[in-house]
């Protein structure tokens, strides 16, 4: 029988606890600190986290401390973590919003990989760029240059994925196409969606390849894999004259993009960047479960819908959160006929996040419960399973790493 965890947590903004290296090169707790200077290296400095659990149930996370980016992990569930590994070992500028993190996977053969966004010299431009590790975490390569184009135009807003094959894929937002519309004196709206992928474990990457045109510039995309192993990316789209609703795509085989179909239909007209992205997860029915936030005038909050036959019909949408409490930037993860989501909503100086949970592949849903607040500066949630259990990860600035336990 399982066993289901609807504890709050309330989480105190004050003081928070560092974490030195002991003999064993795991973090230990000797005591009370009072702000992030007098910390060398530290993911609670750290505006945002990625995570992940590998084939192992290790827990690996991937996070910024200045101009590097770091990588550590935990055998413990998040209670203790190992020495924090350089990935860069020169300095660069690192993407760290909580719509731009630097994104962490692990291949079931063990090798890690790691995607993020380099900063370049003018505003809004950016170079994506990879790396991954071999021995276990212990070393990383030398970072490389994901995309081919080296215009300092945008090149951001990266999303990795790993199949259970070991291959590689990153997408991106890229404006190498609006700027050659530019020099045309051409009318070009937003960025266009990117790909590159790996099939010899990151040792080289394929030619870009462009998915589609007129994609929104600056919101996270989404990737999962059907059962074939082919990647399912989404992102915001732009339709017509600025209405910003969300897009999705299939692939034919490994590096055939199939044409890219709506997914939402809420009619946001905008005329710049809602800075709020979609998520995705497919099943092992191959059931498309999807989520996003629309903020038009008629349909505006987070919606949820899910496709039997791999996006061309999505179910009627179902409405989540408290609107006036600012429900936003939720997160999806189907593990069987289970579905939960996660999201964020803004209480009386307080953020909160909630779940709800469908054990039906999303055909009914539970009342929503909350599940952990604070009144310190959070990070977005997210959702982790390690084959067994389902967690949410949420990172709270200055404090230690949260991984809170939904089900077991």
């Amino acid at each position: 029988m399982r066993s289901f965890t609807y504890l709050l947590i309330i989480i105190l903004p004050a003081f928070f606890v560092a974490y030195a290296a002991a003999d064993d090169g795991h973090a230990r707790s000797p005591g009370f600190i009072k702000d992030c200077s007098q910390l060398h290296v530290s993911q609670y400095c750290a505006k945002t986290m990625s995570s992940v659990f590998d084939a192992h149930g290790r827990l690996w996370s991937a996070w910024v401390n200045g101009q590097y980016l770091y990588v550590n992990y935990s055998d413990d569930k998040g209670l203790t973590f190992s020495r924090a590994v350089k990935v860069n070992a020169v300095a660069e500028k690192i993407a760290a919003g909580r719509e731009h993190r630097p994104k962490i996977k692990v291949s079931d053969a063990g090798l890690v990989f790691l995607s993020w966004t380099k900063k370049l010299a003018k505003r809004f431009t950016g170079d994506i760029r990879f790396s991954r590790s071999v021995d276990g975490g212990k070393s990383f390569t030398v970072p490389v240059t994901v995309n081919d184009n080296r215009e300092i135009i945008s090149h951001r807003f990266d999303v990795l994925g790993v199949n259970k094959k070991g291959d590689i894929y990153i997408s991106w937002l890229d404006k190498r196409d609006k700027q050659k519309a530019d020099r045309a004196n051409q009318e070009y709206n937003g960025a266009a969606v990117y790909f590159s992928a790996s099939f010899n474990d990151g040792k080289s990457f394929t030619e870009n390849k462009k998915i589609a045109d007129n994609s929104c510039e600056c919101c996270r995309m989404a990737m999962d894999f059907d059962q074939q192993a082919l990647p399912v990316i989404s992102w915001r789209h732009i339709y017509g004259d600025n209405i910003r609703d969300h897009s999705m795509v299939n692939f034919k085989n490994k590096m055939e993009a199939d044409k890219p179909y709506r997914l939402s239909y809420d009619n946001w007209k905008i005329k710049g960047c809602p800075h709020h992205g979609p998520s995705i997860s497919i099943d092992k029915y191959n059931v498309y479960h999807a989520v996003w936030f629309n903020n038009a005038e008629k349909r505006h909050g987070i919606f949820y819908a899910n496709s039997h036959d791999k996006g061309k019909i999505f179910s009627s949408t179902l409405q989540i959160g408290n609107y006036a409490n600012k429900a936003s930037h939720a997160d999806i993860l189907a593990v069987n006929e289970r579905v939960y989501i996660v999201w964020q909503e803004y209480v009386q100086s307080r953020y909160q996040i909630f779940m709800l949970k469908s054990v039906d592949k999303g055909n009914s849903w539970s009342k929503p419960v909350l599940i952990a607040e604070t009144s310190g500066i959070p990070d977005y949630p997210f959702l982790l399973t390690d084959g067994q259990s389902i967690f949410s990860s949420w990172h709270i600035l200055e404090q230690p790493y949260h991984l809170i336990l939904l089900e077991k």
